[in-house]
């Protein structure tokens, strides 16, 4: 695996605050495993001074690139935008503040070199791992975003939400031109077509802390999560997904 080039995707919106302590802590671990690493961070239409201190960041990191969106366009475009500019053979998405330490990615590699083309880590596998929990009210509407996962999409998987996913290059050829939700949504869209598409897909049990930062709103991005969950079904049952992006073959 050591011989192989990795991409790490972080989607930032106004992160200025722990932008530059998360790059350190990537850039530290990659460099004592010695990993052949880019670290993108796509910029989200920040409204803070994030752009500039990756762009200073980057001036003495050779390794990191930032990537402006065309505005704020919302974290699934924010994702896909950086899958697509990414060059290693292995990519890996992960949340600006690390929730998943960065050293966890390992699990996620792992599971990839043993075959998955998708591992994505969970939080509720193994709920002892959690070294900051959700508050309660946050735990429900994980619960119940859950049920409606199984029952609109056939999902059944403990948690699609974590914000830390990894990638075989020819798996994210494949997903992310499909990809169609901009927002929330993404992430159980992108394991939707996963599935759909034959691919090997592993839920790891991974190492998670809960930020009271965190900018989603369970009430109206809940509503707009049950929407895209809809919009993924109807772009299924209509052919949507398969127009014009060649299928997904498993080696």
């Amino acid at each position: 695996m050591d011989l192989l080039s990795y991409s790490i995707i972080i989607p930032a919106y106004n992160e200025s605050q722990r932008i530059a302590a998360s790059l350190d802590k990537i850039i530290a671990y990659t460099s004592e495993q010695r990993w052949m690493t880019e670290i993108l961070v796509v910029n989200d239409g920040s409204r803070d001074n994030t752009a500039e201190i990756v762009r200073e960041y980057a001036k003495h990191h050779p390794q990191v690139r930032l990537i402006e969106n065309p505005g704020n366009r919302g974290k699934g475009y924010t994702v896909r935008n950086g899958m697509s500019q990414a060059t290693g053979e292995i990519l890996l998405f992960t949340d600006a503040d690390l929730s998943s330490p960065i050293h966890e990615s390992r699990k996620l590699f792992a599971a990839i070199q043993a075959g998955a083309d998708v591992a994505f880590g969970s939080r509720w596998l193994q709920a002892e791992l959690q070294t900051e929990r959700q508050p309660f009210h946050r735990q429900v509407f994980g619960r119940m975003f859950n049920v409606l996962l199984r029952i609109i999409l056939g999902l059944k998987y403990k948690d699609t939400q974590c914000g830390f996913k990894a990638f075989t290059r020819k798996a994210a050829i494949t997903l992310f031109p499909r990809q169609r939700i901009e927002r929330w949504g993404f992430d159980p869209e992108l394991l939707f077509l996963s599935l759909k598409y034959g691919m090997n897909v592993a839920e790891v049990p991974v190492e998670w802390a809960h930020d009271d930062r965190s900018k989603i709103n369970p009430v109206t991005d809940g509503f707009k999560m049950f929407t895209e969950l809809l919009r993924i079904r109807w772009a299924d049952v209509t052919g949507k997904y398969d127009r014009g992006v060649p299928t997904y073959a498993a080696s």
